[in-house]
């Protein structure tokens, strides 16, 4: 079992028949083919050889194929991990130097190490952290930036810069030295790749195509222009009138040597690893969790975490870069009908193939034709939807997607991860010490109890109850003293405060601390403080502290017992004990 844990092969590996393999021999043809373009363009957007995509496309396939859970995720280079993979090396060298691609390797190494450690521990709850409004506003941000930074090659000027400000500012100085030819090629890429991703696959289904090989013909589109632009290259000679191109690649299997080993490149490289190791398998685990939705199948988080540890490892030892699961093409492969991981290694297989055989066809490759496939990739991750969702929703939501967004575009990647972390930290931190709670009554002719500024409901001046809609932790137990407290001085009548802990799923050492104070000062009040619907866990650790001897009131099976009995008793009558039977079911007696 513990091996079937860690190697997944050994379940989904029993039922492979020939059917499947065709499936998934399928799956990775149209997979490799959208992949050799994507994997080029990436490595150039994280200012590495090309030839460094394609080797990032390799290994870690197998890697991720061998620990993975996920049938049809599709892991490799991904624009997002590639923009920090640049912002976090070129702290260390400039972008394509023999120390930047040392970094690269290290940083994929450690990201890596750094799943791989998460996984073992079983920290993929982790992931949590980082709320869907930070994530959504990072990746949108993101989007931008990258898009903005391939506007250099589709002009054929030069630019540089990681945040949005810098790169505009130089962008806009040198737009006056546009290359025409550069600038042709580009535009008429772009536009053709966002008329093949609306208009092919209407324009194939009317030729009588059916509609799910006219769907994987549409996510082809790239291998169109790449193939279109190259020849045009070489007909007209373009290379020799500006057009920068990406020139020779070597045929070659990926190169197998250990990353650097340097102390303080580790140490500074470490939380750029992190950040990168959080955000990847964020995107990962949330396109893995989507399509195995639709199959009803299910994967595991800790293992995924151990899944993406392995195919960066592989990365890092086979002269690739930082990976992870990428949206488009996982939903290409499964589209195309990908029934295992066994199609992510068959698309290695294809990737390797590529890379001995085909890098002489990619040299007179337009590199304008790659920022093309870039910028219509990333700007579908651009979301301008889900803000104006959630501001109606959630001001305080919108106000950590806005920030995040904001301190991405203007200070950069690596600062925008920074804070969109801590923004979801303090978002929860901020929930969690201000909880919801409510004055509750009972409503007429039934025992249900409801807040008082939302029914008509029966109370008496004499009892106060507090329905805690949270568990009681160090982060909310002032605010519960205060709460409680606030509520006494308001009304002089109360002689009875009851906690109906419903929805208290823990208390803490804190907390606990917090009710036993609440009981003092209540009992120098002559105001008795009792709970209600108290959980089994719950009552379990009361009942090993001194709360429980200490308390001036009663605990009570339900609040509707609880007010029942209170409300029948005089201002200096002692409250019974419960009945019996409800100490029998909460299993005390």
């Amino acid at each position: 079992m513990s091996l079937k844990r860690f190697l997944p092969i050994l379940e989904w590996g029993r039922g492979y028949n020939g059917t499947v393999l065709t499936n998934d021999l399928v799956a990775a043809a149209i997979v490799t083919i959208m992949l050799i373009p994507q994997s080029l363009a990436y490595a150039m957007l994280a200012g590495l050889p090309p030839e460094m995509g394609l080797y990032a496309s390799i290994l870690p396939i197998i890697a991720y194929a061998l620990f993975g859970t996920s049938r049809a995720l599709a892991v490799g280079p991904v624009a997002v991990v590639s923009l920090m993979t640049l912002s976090a090396a070129s702290a260390i060298a400039a972008p394509g130097s023999a120390e930047f691609i040392a970094a690269a390797l290290v940083l994929a190494l450690l990201s890596g190490l750094f799943l791989l450690a998460m996984g073992v521990l079983r920290l993929g709850f982790l992931a949590n952290l980082l709320s869907h409004p930070v994530v959504s506003g990072f990746i949108t941000a993101s989007g931008i930036i990258i898009a903005t930074s391939q506007l250099k090659s589709i002009f054929g000027i030069k630019a540089s810069g990681e945040a949005l400000p810098e790169l505009v500012r130089t962008l806009m100085t040198n737009i006056g030295k546009t290359n025409m030819p550069t600038l042709v090629i580009g535009i008429s890429a772009t536009a053709f790749l966002f008329w093949v991703r609306k208009g092919l696959k209407p324009l194939l289904m009317r030729f009588g195509l059916p509609a799910r090989p006219a769907d994987l013909l549409a996510k082809a589109g790239p291998i169109a222009a790449v193939a279109v632009s190259t020849i045009a290259c070489i007909a007209f000679g373009l290379e020799d009138k500006g057009v920068r191109v990406v020139g020779q690649i070597p045929q070659s299997l990926p190169p197998f040597a250990a990353p650097l080993f340097d102390a303080e490149l580790w140490q500074r490289l470490a939380v750029p690893a992190l950040l990168l190791s959080i955000i990847g398998f964020v995107e990962s685990v949330s396109v893995a969790q989507t399509l195995a939705a639709k199959k009803r199948q299910r994967i595991r988080p800790d293992q995924e975490l151990i899944g993406l540890g392995a195919a960066n490892i592989a990365a890092s030892f086979s002269g690739g870069y930082p990976v992870t699961g990428g949206f488009a093409r996982s939903v290409v492969n499964f589209d195309a009908g990908a029934e295992t991981p066994a199609a992510g290694a068959f698309t290695a297989v294809g990737i390797l193939i590529a890379a001995l055989f085909l890098t002489p066809l990619l040299a007179s490759l337009p590199i304008a034709t790659l920022a093309a496939t870039i910028i219509v990739a990333v700007l579908s991750l651009v979301d301008f939807k889900t803000p104006r969702h959630i501001w109606h929703y959630s001001k305080p939501d919108f106000a950590a997607m806005a920030a995040t967004i904001g301190i991405t575009l203007v200070a950069g990647v690596e600062k925008g991860v920074i804070a969109g972390v801590s923004l979801s930290l303090a978002l929860f931190l901020w929930n969690a010490s201000r909880p919801h709670a409510a004055i509750v009554g009972r409503v007429p002719e039934t025992q249900h109890f409801r807040n008082v500024k939302r029914h008509k409901v029966l109370t008496d001046p004499r009892i106060v109850t507090i329905r805690v809609d949270e568990s009681l932790t160090y982060l909310n137990a002032r605010w519960l003293e205060e709460l409680v407290l606030e509520q006494v001085a308001e009304q002089p009548a109360v002689r009875h405060v009851v906690l109906m802990c419903s929805a208290v799923n823990e208390i803490d050492a804190s907390a606990l601390e917090s009710l036993e104070a609440i009981n003092h000062r209540l009992q120098d009040g002559k105001i008795k403080l009792h709970l209600s619907e108290v959980k089994g866990p719950v009552m379990d650790r009361l009942q090993r502290s001194h709360l429980l001897e200490a308390l001036t009131g009663k605990i009570f099976l339900s609040q509707n017992d609880a007010f029942s009995t209170l409300i029948l008793l005089s201002d200096d009558e002692e409250t019974p004990d419960p009945p019996t039977d409800t100490w029998m079911a909460r299993g005390l007696i």
